[in-house]
């Protein structure tokens, strides 16, 4: 594993330490939110991260293409959190209990938003490590690789928001209204979507020229 990439996914475990904060103030009781168990999540994540990815390095000898994968699952752990994060600090606003389902479907798509143009520059430029231009032609080709992303991630959202708002309506007797609807429903969402924006970039937004 190179330092860059040791440097990155460092960012990017530190980055879930953080984000996670607001989840846990909107969603666990306020007994539970202590500095030492704060500070404890953010050094988790930040270890975590880096230590996964090493594993997912040298197992990436044996098995080809583990380890891209493996950075494109810590982006994408990073852009759950930024999905639901947006997302719970938009519930915080206007309170869980006041949510109907077009309003449910309408911030997730907002958050959807957030974590998908976060997606892009880190799987463009780290995950499937595509070289910046700065001649014409290539101005030309990073425009439409913007483009077919957003078109793989606009077929993604709707998977996302789908599964999400299901979720929501589906939503079971004898669970907690905050905790389905603030974390179960948006990670269903989440993990619909993961596969296919991953084939999506890798094999027609991101591909490398033969």
């Amino acid at each position: 594993m190179s330092k860059k990439d040791l440097r990155l996914i460092l960012v990017v475990g530190a980055a879930v330490g953080l984000l996670i904060q607001p989840i846990m103030a909107n969603t666990l009781p306020q007994e539970h939110l202590g500095l030492i168990g704060r500070i404890g999540v953010f050094v988790f994540f930040t270890l975590f991260a880096p230590f996964a990815l090493w594993i997912l390095w040298l197992l990436s000898r044996a098995i080809k293409g583990l380890y891209q994968f493996g950075q494109f699952a810590a982006v994408g752990t990073l852009n759950s959190f930024i999905d639901v994060g947006v997302f719970n600090l938009e519930t915080f606003l206007l309170g869980t209990a006041s949510i109907s389902t077009a309003t449910f479907a309408v911030f997730k798509a907002i958050s959807f938003l957030f974590a998908t143009t976060n997606s892009f520059f880190w799987n463009k430029y780290w995950t499937f490590s595509a070289a910046r231009s700065t001649h014409p032609e290539g101005a030309i080709k990073e425009t439409k690789e913007a483009a077919s992303f957003y078109v793989i991630a606009f077929v993604g959202w709707g998977v996302n928001v789908g599964t999400a708002t299901l979720a929501k309506l589906l939503e079971p007797s004898g669970v907690s209204v905050k905790i389905w609807i603030d974390i179960v429903a948006p990670l269903c969402g989440i993990a619909a979507s993961f596969l296919w924006d991953f084939f999506g970039y890798k094999y027609l937004v991101f591909r490398k020229a033969k």
